[in-house]
């Protein structure tokens, strides 16, 4: 079947699961009162990173006894960082369904060989079994699986008595999801994903009974000076007030700033989720319209609003071996990008092939309708050019 190529292209094709699109409107003024070439600690640097840790708090929704870092390394110094210093004190259930979970889990059991380590395991486009979990223990887990596009749809499986802590990596979910924070005691994530921040920076947020292991607990291994979170044994409280354990950049940090005062002029938490929702709900009408597309994710109450990734699954394309299938749909997102349509939707590479396409709040519902006649030429093309070379 031939398709006639469209003739509108979505205004921004940046549809990235990360870095993701900056938020509309912006523009490098928008970083004109970056404090450049003055120290991150004198009056001014600081004023603007608690102005960063008081707006997160603010967008959130974070309660004010839980404290808040910005920390180097982006999510995963973020994640490693509260791994390293939190965990041995008790076992450990690390939970994964993609491939950062699965890093995790490598770290745990790898790098730190914690002996008492359980791993509860889902294949992609799957959920663990959530009751199998046990919360008398400390638990490792995402909320959202950015290469899997398969999230938690509550925090209703996290008992409130537990005697354990929750480490949550909410890198794709914070902002475009709602995070039950009384459920869990570390979240982390980075500025570069649903807001479309720069990248580098991560942030650490800690429940009070997080803050009472750190100062009572000490592991066993020795701790790189850009983890330590504690001295004589109590929380470095600067660390939570803009006195960052490094030299952050003040650009990215006043673009952060930036996506946090849209993010409030949107109508804050509320309005950055129905914007993403609402984006989701673009492409899973069209999903669910399509014979040649489908979800990754089985369960749609676990389906993404921010990374939403996709399978191939016309009868054609879905007979071939897997790697011909990769070489696909490969071509297909490459032939996207050439055309200008659509950028960096290619599926993880550790994922299933397939495509992977940004919904959050930054991407503008009428770019996503724009790309949705894209997505059927692109495939028509390439399964006119696979048949030809058949």
């Amino acid at each position: 079947m031939t398709i006639s190529k469209p003739g509108l292209r979505p205004a921004s094709p940046n549809f990235s699961s990360g870095p993701c699109a900056k938020r509309p409107g912006w523009s490098p003024e928008a970083l004109a009162n970056a404090p450049l070439g003055r120290s991150h600690r004198a009056k001014v640097g600081k004023a603007r990173l608690e102005r960063a840790i008081d707006l997160t708090r603010e967008m959130l929704n974070v309660p004010a006894d839980y404290r808040i870092g910005i920390v180097p390394a982006s999510d995963t110094g973020a994640v490693e960082m509260a791994m390293w210093s939190l965990l041995g004190e008790r076992g450990v259930d690390m939970v994964a369904w993609e491939s950062f979970g699965a890093g995790w889990v490598t770290d745990v059991v790898k790098q730190l060989k914690l002996k008492d380590a359980r791993t509860i395991e889902a294949a992609y486009g799957e959920l663990p079994d959530l009751a199998s979990i046990d919360f008398d223990r400390d638990v490792v887990f995402t909320w959202n699986g950015t290469t899997s596009g398969v999230r938690v749809p509550n925090g209703d499986f996290i008992p409130a008595d537990r005697k354990g802590l929750t480490i949550c990596d909410a890198t794709s979910a914070a902002f475009a999801q709602r995070l039950d924070f009384s459920k869990l005691d570390v979240v982390t994530f980075s500025w570069q994903k649903v807001l479309g921040g720069e990248g580098a920076h991560g942030m650490l947020i800690l429940s009070p009974r997080a803050v009472e292991r750190l100062e009572t607990y000490k592991p066993a291994w020795p701790l790189p000076k850009i983890f330590r979170l504690t001295s004589g044994g109590k929380l470095i409280e600067g660390i939570f007030k803009g006195e960052t354990i490094n030299t952050p950049s003040m650009l990215c940090v006043e673009d952060y700033i930036d996506a946090l005062e849209w993010a409030k002029s949107v109508g804050g938490l509320d309005g950055l989720v129905a914007r993403a929702d609402a984006n989701f709900a673009v492409l899973d009408r069209f999903v669910s319209a399509s014979s040649w597309l489908g979800h990754l994710a089985v369960d749609p109450a676990t389906r993404s609003n921010t990374s939403v990734c996709l399978t191939i699954v016309d009868p054609d394309i879905a007979a071939l071996d897997g790697d011909a299938q990769a070489v696909f749909a490969k071509n297909l997102a490459a032939l996207l990008e050439k055309e200008g349509a659509a950028y960096d939707i290619g599926a993880y590479r550790d994922a299933p092939p397939g495509l992977r396409i940004w919904a959050g709040a930054t991407v503008e519902t009428a770019d996503l309708e724009a790309l949705l006649p894209w997505l059927d030429w692109a495939f028509a093309t390439q399964k006119a050019a696979l048949k030809a070379a058949a």
